[in-house]
């Protein structure tokens, strides 16, 4: 009896209905290969080495099944394509490196995953530490892969610097490391201002920055003035011997005599006289200065990025010292410098230095900055903080004193000398004169390009004087401790 629905017997007898089911077709089973490890060699690199026309090794590669015919062996790692026991198809690419059971010819032997590298093994069994530079402290071994220099690790001290990192010798923890040898200079650990003394951003001034009558007054009126008193003595000389009359005489001798006290007022009391014109020169409004304009700006200094410190009595934080050494020539003296003349003072020794600092004005509250450092031409007015009178023939000097010569192989012999020192400290209230310029809104006080003359002030008698670049302006009385802003 025939049915509607297809139906067939299956292999245990039973019927079912519905077409029997096509066998598929099976899936060739394909062998996998393990990825050897490289270590960086392109040769053993498979198609990447093809890629570049690189002859590859295969001498190392290693297959994953089963293996047979290998000699028994337990957690042995003698050679890159060493195999301790039958490796499965999921761990294709850690069989090279697996390290358990015992392999026979035609056994199976048990597999254990606790130990799987994907990298070499040295002869203890453990993985070879891969580091990407090189490290001191230790030799590095052979198997080890390098792949540059990395920085030293420094302490975390939160300071900011500037330079490279790698600027000091650094152990291998990355703490300064100490060195023994010779220094590279002497003379930096024998004066700790030595860096600073000698760096491009601190200008060292010299004697001609100070004030002299001689300097401002014009040489051509000087030397006219020379030849007209010359000529009015031969002359008054000559009608006194002619005709016996002295009245040329006196006047040129009057004349004379008033133009000499001209000159000797205006030597002794002019470096007065141009304090007092910086004293009563009004101050300006930053805030309100045009560029370009010159201004008298007063208010509190603060430290720029290069501090110094006075050579003598060693205060910190200054943006202006000098320590000038003074001696005194008798009849039978040395002379302590080429134009030293007999019965007067000499400057023997002078160190004079300015940097870039801070100021910030009284007026409005603003801060500028005053280019003073790298060369600039500046005309100091400070007061000295000290002054030593030192006589070895009559007293002993004070062992810093002493100190202070030797470290400049300054003689201490039977002279009598003199040292003043002032400075311009952090905190200290200045006065300063030039001219304001903004630049990317910093706004700072230049040179001016031309000096800039006092005038003459009649009623004190005293000739017209020129100040060059930046005039400085600090007395005695502000150098008490004030908070810096």
């Amino acid at each position: 009896m025939g049915s509607r629905f297809p139906s067939h017997q299956l292999s245990n007898g039973l019927y079912v209905s519905g077409r029997p089911e096509q066998p598929k077709e099976r899936a060739p089973t394909m062998s996998s290969v393990a990825m050897p490890y490289t270590g960086g060699d392109i040769k053993r690199s498979g198609e990447l080495g093809k890629m570049f026309d690189i002859p590859v090794d295969g001498s190392k590669s290693r297959k994953s099944g089963p293996i047979t015919g290998a000699p028994s062996r337990t957690g042995s790692f003698g050679g890159a394509a060493s195999h301790s026991g039958p490796i499965m198809p999921n761990a294709a690419a850690r069989a090279a490196y697996t390290t358990s059971g015992a392999v026979s010819s035609g056994g199976t032997g048990s597999v254990s995953l606790k130990k799987s590298n994907s990298g070499p093994l040295n002869k203890h069994g453990e993985p070879v530490k891969k580091s990407s530079g090189p490290q001191s402290g230790g030799v590095t071994p052979s198997g080890r892969q390098n792949s540059g220099p990395i920085p030293p690790v420094l302490p975390t001290t939160g300071l900011i610097t500037s330079g490279p990192i790698s600027s000091g010798p650094l152990n291998s923890s990355g703490a300064p490391r100490k060195v023994s040898g010779p220094l590279e200079s002497m003379g930096s650990m024998k004066n700790p201002g030595y860096a600073v003394i000698h760096n491009q951003a601190v200008t060292v001034l010299s004697q001609d920055d100070d004030f002299s009558f001689r300097k401002n007054f014009p040489k051509l009126i000087l030397w006219s003035l020379i030849l007209l008193f010359v000529m009015g003595f031969i002359a008054g000389g000559f009608i006194l011997g002619a005709v016996h009359n002295a009245i040329l005489l006196i006047v040129v001798v009057v004349l004379f005599g008033a133009v000499a006290s001209f000159f000797i007022w205006n030597t002794c009391f002019g470096r007065r006289a141009i304090m007092a014109y910086i004293a009563r020169y009004p101050d300006a409004e930053l805030r309100n200065a045009k560029n370009g304009q010159f201004v008298k700006i007063s208010g509190v200094v603060t430290c720029g990025n290069v501090p110094l410190e006075s050579s003598f009595q060693r205060v910190p934080r200054c943006v202006y010292t000098s320590t000038s050494l003074y001696e005194y020539r008798g009849w039978d003296s040395k002379a302590a410098n080429p134009t030293h003349r007999r019965f007067s003072w000499g400057l023997r020794s002078l160190e004079r230095r300015a940097v870039d600092f801070y100021i910030s004005d009284f007026q409005s509250g603003l801060r500028a900055l005053v280019k003073t450092g790298y060369g600039a031409r500046v005309t100091p007015y400070v007061d000295d903080s000290l002054v030593i009178d030192a006589n070895p023939g009559a007293e002993e000097l004070s062992p810093d004193f002493v100190k202070w010569l030797g470290e400049r192989n300054l003689s201490s012999d039977d002279r009598i000398m003199r040292m003043k020192e002032g400075y311009i400290k952090e905190g200290s209230t200045v006065s300063v004169m030039g001219v304001v310029q903004r630049n990317d809104n910093v706004l700072m006080i230049v040179p001016p390009p031309e000096p800039i003359t006092t005038g003459c002030q009649w009623a004190k008698c005293i000739f017209p004087a020129s100040l060059e670049g930046i005039v400085l302006r600090c007395d005695d009385t502000s150098k008490n401790d004030v908070i810096p802003v």
